[in-house]
């Protein structure tokens, strides 16, 4: 068993709005910078992109009713690597919920570093939605007039 931590941010839009708004991998790029430096495209059953390390292939989890937005990011190394996201409700608002494995070969100072950049990415996310998303829309879905 690998060793597991769970971060979150609160969001001020209901659950499944959210979800809808942000489940398709080319949203990603929008507040991932952990994930990816590039847009994603689509290669087959999976997206490629350029990461933090290289060039990484990544596969997601259909559009589901339950918030799932789980993914497993392969890079040139072979390894893939399994990242469990969901949306879930929190009264009237949402809740992001990232888990990050800790990888048989992550020092101490890797992890804390992944940690770091995952609550980063998990602030953008908030500040993207709340405040107007990349897509034009506003918070609370509605568009922004540009």
């Amino acid at each position: 068993m690998l060793p597991a931590r769970t971060y979150s941010v609160s969001i001020k839009r209901d659950w499944r709005a959210l979800y809808e708004q942000i489940w398709r991998p080319d949203y990603f790029a929008h507040w991932a910078s952990g994930l990816a430096e590039s847009e994603f495209r689509e290669d087959g059953d999976a997206w490629v992109a350029t990461g933090p390390e290289g060039p990484i292939r990544i596969r997601f989890t259909p559009h589901n009713d339950y918030g799932v937005m789980d993914h497993v990011v392969e890079a040139g190394d072979g390894i893939a690597i399994h990242v469990p996201l969901r949306v879930i409700a929190n009264g009237e608002g949402a809740e992001v919920m990232l888990t990050l494995f800790r990888q048989p070969d992550m020092d101490d100072e890797r992890f804390a570093a992944d940690a770091r950049w995952i609550n980063k990415d998990l602030s953008r996310l908030k500040a993207l939605i709340e405040r107007g998303s990349a897509d034009g829309r506003n918070g609370d879905g509605s568009r922004s007039p540009l």
